[in-house]
This record gives C-alpha cells, structure tokens and sequence, in this order.
C-alpha cells in the first residue's frame, strides 16, 4: 500500500539563484518564528548542490545563532575530514562562518559505520520532538536523504529514527538516514530541487508515483521550490 500522499505547494523560480534567495528567506523567517514561540530553532540540513548554494546566502546574514539547532538528513560513511561529508559541506559553505555554537552542531557519525551511526544519531534526535524546519533535496533516481526508490529501507511508519543504508544504489555503499517517519515529525519540510537532471525525478513525483518524498507526510504538507531547469512542464 502506498503512503497517504500530503499536502504539496509546488513553487517554481526562473534560476537557482532565485531559489537560493527565497530559501534563506524560508528558513531565517522559520527561526525567527520559532524562536519567538519556543526560544529555539530545530533545523535539519540538506546535502547537495543546491541546498549548498542557500547556505551560502546565509553566511552573509545575522540572526540569533546562539539559538539555531543543526541537526542533518543523512550522511555518508566516509572519514569526517571527506568533502563527500553532507556536514563538511554545510561547515563551509555556512556553519564556519557564523557564531553558531559548536555544541548545537548535531552531525551524524556516521564514521563509525551505519549501524553504531544510525544507533547514536536516533538517540541524539530523540530529544527533539519536533523539528521547526526540515530541509531535503531530490536525487535524479528520486531519492531523498538517503531514502531509495524501489527499497523499503526507513520507509516504515514504524522505523527508528534513524537507519543504516547498506549497498546504497548510489556511492558510497553505507550511509546512515534519518526516517521518513522522523522527517514527517516536522512543523515544515521544504524541498530544494535545481537542475535540468531533476526534471525527470519531478515529473515521477508529481505523476504520484510510489518514491520516498511520498512517505514524508507532515501534518501541514510539504513545499517544493524548483529551478525552471527542473520544472518538467517548462
């Protein structure tokens, strides 16, 4: 049986710079929001190129950092200092650039292999009851975190918050992911999808086919901003 599809507001933007824009704006008006509810910002981070470029945007821009939680989608089980690393990434194109206190940095272990990585990080986000914010992308084979088409593998409702992934259909083989049931515990999920490579993967998606965004499934739904090059209706 397939998942209950959610909500989906799809928002389409002439250039990945637009994109990039817009989402720094999305996630600095989502921390100002939460902080002003609760005191904190529970974020999960994206990898890939075009998450990357939004990161940047926010390097330049101030805000309560002090009060900002970084926690991330999935990783790679790959040595810390790898640049194939999702939090290496974020460290450089943001997080080493604005008083974010290192304590609120939540990477993934995942160095130290997908089971003793997805074991630690489900504790570490236990204590999270909701995330404020969670980031995703879109892979051109339609996978999410490190969530696969055709693969059962954290698509339960009743999975840990966190899975190992074994033999990975892309490199490298072992990766640690959060859920899909730990990613619908969102008050937001934005998905960042740029590039001509992605038409394809949106157009199963918005065909309602049977693909890991499906079974992330928020209460108030999901948004998806998408470059012109990824919009299949272009």
């Amino acid at each position: 049986m397939s998942a209950k599809v959610p909500t989906t507001r799809w928002q389409v933007f002439p250039d990945g710079a637009a994109l990039a824009d817009q989402a720094a704006a999305l996630i600095l008006e989502a921390a100002r929001e939460a902080i002003a509810a609760r005191g904190v910002f529970y974020l999960v981070l994206a990898g890939g190129n075009t998450p990357k470029t939004a990161y940047e945007r926010l390097r330049k821009v101030g805000a309560e950092w002090s009060k900002w939680q970084i926690y991330f989608g999935d990783e790679r089980c790959v040595p810390p200092i790898s640049p194939e690393r999702n939090d290496r990434m974020a460290r450089r194109a943001w997080l080493d650039h604005v008083k974010i206190p290192a304590k609120n940095i939540h990477p993934i272990p995942a160095e130290n292999g997908p089971d003793q990585g997805a074991l630690h990080y489900a504790k570490t986000v236990a204590n999270v009851l909701e995330f404020d914010l969670v980031l995703l992308g879109l892979g051109e084979d339609g996978h999410t975190a490190s969530l696969f088409p055709g693969r059962k593998d954290g698509l339960g409702k009743k999975d840990p918050d966190a899975v190992p992934v074994l033999a990975s259909p892309k490199p490298p083989p072992e990766r640690v992911s959060l859920s899909a049931a730990r990613l619908s515990r969102a008050r937001r999920v934005l998905y960042l999808v740029g590039g001509e490579s992605k038409r394809d993967a949106v157009k199963v998606w918005r065909a309602q086919a049977d693909i890991p965004p499906r079974h992330i499934t928020p209460t108030l739904g999901i948004d998806v901003y998408v470059d012109r090059e990824a919009w299949p209706e272009a």
